[in-house]
């Protein structure tokens, strides 16, 4: 968050993480500093006290473990996921230091879960708090070459609202500007479940028809990520055979189509396991799947690099992790496995600066002078 904000001049007030191996990550790129909180953002005095001024943004990518597919399906209520209360409660503790806009982000599942009503109970709360509220989707896929969707919601205080550029209405009146504002907009931005949720459920305060548009399409492609020198880590040939035996048909033929066309192809591979037993599926569409934590070495991103006929296999290393998250010259710290909890963990940095760019930065240009005096972000 961070990273992505600071290019149009965001300074950092206050940063929590609950992992001593994100803070020296965060340490290794912003040096060591008195803003960085290690702890539960349940201590909410804690929280509070350390947050000296009235920050303008208050940013929160709780924990997406509850929420995923792959997780425990307890939702909002889980042990991890849960934790967007305690944002909630330091938000509320703040009183009248409350930020005058707030930034969520998490995974599809967040709008899902529980048949929506996680997302609806999160509305709700910040909805509570004062916030007119904003809800999208976007994929990282328009920046870098990771297919990587990501739910985000907006926020702006009710203290702040009465701005041009905002121009928030009611679900009351879903049939006039706001709904012609959300029809105008791709489903790739607004899927149907997102547009489901948001015209039914009332919110105390209301929604906001924010202008949103599909970004321009992306430069970099897969090749300019991934390194395909012989330098690499590449498995010997029992590695690569043992994990091509894992393909389905469908993969097996896929592969053997990459090598009877000749050149060279680069792709991405993860093991899966499908029916209890343990599937390697490729990926050879110019785009690296979703980014995740390594767990038991299963969701760790295998490289596949096919030249000239010639199968290549390795993991992806931590550099390919951070230029996939568009934070390519991110310090790396010795033990890998952290680097890869660190980078599957995080949002993607240009799709943080895009939204800066076209919503955060010109709703604090609309701000009265006041409020937008100190651009400070917790």
């Amino acid at each position: 968050m961070r990273e992505g904000l600071r290019v149009s001049g965001w300074d950092c007030a206050y940063a929590n993480d609950i992992d001593p191996a994100k803070r020296r990550m965060y340490e290794a790129r912003f040096g060591k500093s008195k803003e960085f909180h290690l702890g539960d953002v349940w201590n909410t005095q804690e929280v509070l006290a350390r947050i000296r001024c009235a920050p303008l943004l208050a940013t929160a990518s709780f924990p997406c473990i509850d929420l995923s597919l792959a997780g425990s399906g307890c939702g909002l209520r889980g042990e991890h996921s849960s934790a967007f209360f305690g944002f909630v409660e330091a938000l509320r503790s703040l009183a009248d230091r409350r930020p005058a806009l707030v930034l969520l982000e998490n995974v599809p599942g967040f709008i899902t879960s529980r048949g929506g009503k996680d997302f609806a109970t999160a509305m709700h709360a910040l909805a509570d708090l004062g916030y007119w509220l904003d809800a999208f989707v976007l994929d990282a896929r328009h920046f870098v070459p990771q297919s990587r969707p990501r739910v985000f919601v907006v926020g702006l205080h009710r203290s702040e609202v009465a701005t041009p550029t905002t121009a928030p209405l009611s679900p009351e009146s879903f049939a006039d500007r706001w709904r012609r504002a959300i029809d105008r907009q791709s489903l790739a931005l607004r899927p149907r479940e997102l547009f489901r949720l948001m015209q039914t459920v009332s919110l105390s305060t209301g929604w906001m028809g924010l202008d949103l548009s599909v970004p321009s399409p992306r430069r970099k492609t897969l090749a300019d990520v991934i390194d395909a020198g012989d330098e690499q880590e590449w498995w010997d040939a029992s590695a690569v055979a043992r994990h091509s035996d894992m393909m389905n048909d469908l993969h097996r033929n896929r592969l053997a189509l990459l090598r009877a066309q000749g050149g060279t192809h680069i792709g991405t591979m993860y093991r899966r396991t499908r029916n209890h037993a343990m599937r390697a599926e490729i990926r050879v569409d110019g785009i690296a799947g979703c980014l995740r934590t390594p767990r038991g070495g299963s969701a760790r991103q295998i490289v596949v690099v096919v030249d000239q006929g010639r199968v290549r296999m390795r993991w992806m290393s931590p550099r390919e992790y951070a230029r996939l998250q568009g934070a390519d010259d991110f310090p790396l710290l010795e033990n890998a496995n952290q680097n890869l909890f660190g980078f599957g963990d995080a949002v993607c940095v240009p799709v943080i600066t895009w939204i800066d760019r076209h919503l955060l930065t010109p709703l604090v240009d609309s701000l009265p002078s006041p409020s937008r005096a100190a651009r400070a972000a917790t």
